[in-house]
């Protein structure tokens, strides 16, 4: 994650500025933030506190938060903790969607004599497009996987979320 650092009446110290890159650099660990992605910070001195706003753009939206306090380290841990608790709503709400979709579809087949597998038939068109791109038509379609026309190769692939995190690809030959 890059990091653009700005102060209001106050000049941004070289500890000021470490503190700050390395608590953002912490939520890397979750996937909706890469390398690509630029934090901005903006850090502003009033006669009685100080405040301190991050701006983070994910693939899935993004994330903000400002936090005022006297002391501006206590304001930097109080902001991180916001930004963690955001992500963890975000993935939480994503995990139960998920869940009590797979819940309802075991509970159909208990119920049914013969269960019958529901089969629903899309027709799409593979739009040409970079794994970028796919990626992020994939986080706002709010699926696990899309398919699409690699822009280089000519090739229809699909992109998909990992269990494990992070995104897997699979190219046709």
């Amino acid at each position: 994650m890059r990091f653009e650092i700005i102060g209001k009446n106050i000049s941004v110290t070289p500890a000021m500025r470490e503190k700050i890159e390395k608590k953002l650099s912490g939520l890397e660990k979750y996937l909706l933030i890469d390398e690509d992605t630029t934090a901005r910070v903006v850090v502003r001195v009033y006669p009685n506190s100080q405040k301190i706003e991050v701006t983070i753009p994910t693939r899935v939206g993004i994330l903000r938060t400002e936090v005022e306090q006297e002391d501006l380290y206590a304001a930097i841990d109080l902001a991180v903790d916001k930004l963690e608790d955001q992500l963890r709503r975000q993935k939480t709400r994503l995990s139960r969607k998920h869940r009590s979709s797979l819940a309802e579809t075991f509970a159909a087949e208990e119920i049914a004599e013969e269960p019958e597998i529901p089969v629903k038939t899309k027709t799409i068109k593979a739009e040409v497009m970079d794994l970028d791109e796919a990626i992020m038509q994939m986080e706002l379609s709010n699926h696990d996987f899309y398919l699409y026309t690699d822009d280089e190769s000519g090739k229809i692939s699909v992109v998909y979320r990992r269990n494990s995190g992070g995104y897997g690809l699979i190219e046709t030959e």
